[in-house]
């Protein structure tokens, strides 16, 4: 049986925007966990900010990871058109926003001012994860994915 809905181009263009996006995610999440002082260090990273990192406590690795890898499987599962793309974007949203909330409640110390924009990026992140499971299930709400 033939498919009958047709991709939209922008599925395309939202899958590799988010899988470049969410890729980069997940480089930064083996370096962090395999290099970890060395390669915060050579991102710019201030001593208080590593120390930060360093002093996350170990259940913070739970939502860390759902976010991260939950976003690259739903990128992935996106681009191949299946409706699997919404549950991984899902998670992915859930474990951004445990992020979120973690860092609130325990700001970040010492951001020199050429990186202030980092005191943001966990709600760029979380909204961007939002964004990409609305897409998602819009899609999937659509007929596009399967």
């Amino acid at each position: 049986m033939a498919d009958a809905t047709k991709t939209p181009w922008h599925l395309w263009l939202v899958g590799g925007l988010s899988l470049l996006w969410n890729g980069f995610g997940g480089f930064d999440f083996i370096m962090t966990n395999t290099q970890g002082e060395s390669y915060m260090r050579a991102s710019g990273m201030t001593q208080p900010m590593i120390d930060y990192f360093m002093a996350m406590p170990t259940w913070m690795y739970v939502p860390w990871t759902l976010g991260v890898w939950g976003a690259v499987a739903g990128s992935v599962l996106l681009l191949l058109r299946m409706k699997w793309a919404v549950h991984a974007f899902a998670l992915s949203v859930i474990g951004a926003v445990t992020s979120l909330i973690f860092g609130l409640m325990n700001p970040m110390p010492g951001l020199p001012p050429e990186m202030a924009v980092m005191a943001y990026m966990p709600w760029i992140i979380a909204a961007i994860a939002a964004f990409l499971l609305w897409y998602a299930w819009t899609m999937g709400k659509r007929g596009v994915l399967r």
